[in-house]
C-alpha cells in the first residue's frame, strides 16, 4: 500500500443545457462516500469558462480506500439515484472518464508545505510532521 493520498477525478463532460440538472441531481446524492472509512475529501466543481467538463474530486487516505469505495456496495447505493434519475429525465453527462493522482505535496492555509515520500511526510524544513 501506499503512504500518498490518492485523488480521483470523475471527469463529466455536461452540456450547456444539462449543468443545472447534474447540480442539483449532486445535490440530492445520497451521501455514501462519506461514510466509508480512508475517505477525506469531496467537491463538485463547476467550469467557469471554456470547457464543458465538471470534477467530481474525492481524496482518500490511500488508493486502496478508493478501491475499497469503489467495490463495495455503498458505491452502489450511492450511485443508484443518479441511475434512477438519469432514467427518468434522461442522462446529465454525455461522458466521463476517471483521472487518478497520488498527493506528494501539499500546502494548508497556515502555510505548512508538506512532501509525501516512501518514509513519511516531512514538513519544508525536513522535519518529521
Amino acid at each position: 500500500m501506499s503512504d500518498h493520498p490518492f485523488v480521483a477525478f470523475n471527469v463529466l463532460t455536461v452540456p450547456e443545457p444539462m449543468r443545472e440538472t447534474l447540480e442539483e441531481r449532486f445535490a440530492k446524492r445520497a451521501g455514501e462516500v462519506e461514510k466509508m472509512d480512508g475517505f477525506e475529501h469531496f467537491e463538485l466543481l463547476r467550469p467557469v469558462a471554456g470547457t464543458d467538463k465538471y470534477l467530481v474530486y474525492t481524496r482518500w487516505k490511500s488508493k486502496d480506500h478508493f478501491d475499497a469505495w469503489v467495490n463495495s456496495m455503498q458505491f452502489g447505493k450511492g450511485h443508484a439515484q443518479a441511475s434512477q434519475d438519469g432514467r427518468e429525465g434522461g442522462p446529465a453527462a454525455s461522458g466521463s472518464e476517471v483521472w487518478s493522482f497520488e498527493a506528494i505535496q501539499t500546502a494548508d492555509a497556515a502555510g505548512v508545505n508538506r512532501t509525501a515520500d516512501a518514509v513519511g511526510v516531512t514538513d519544508a524544513a525536513g522535519d518529521d510532521a
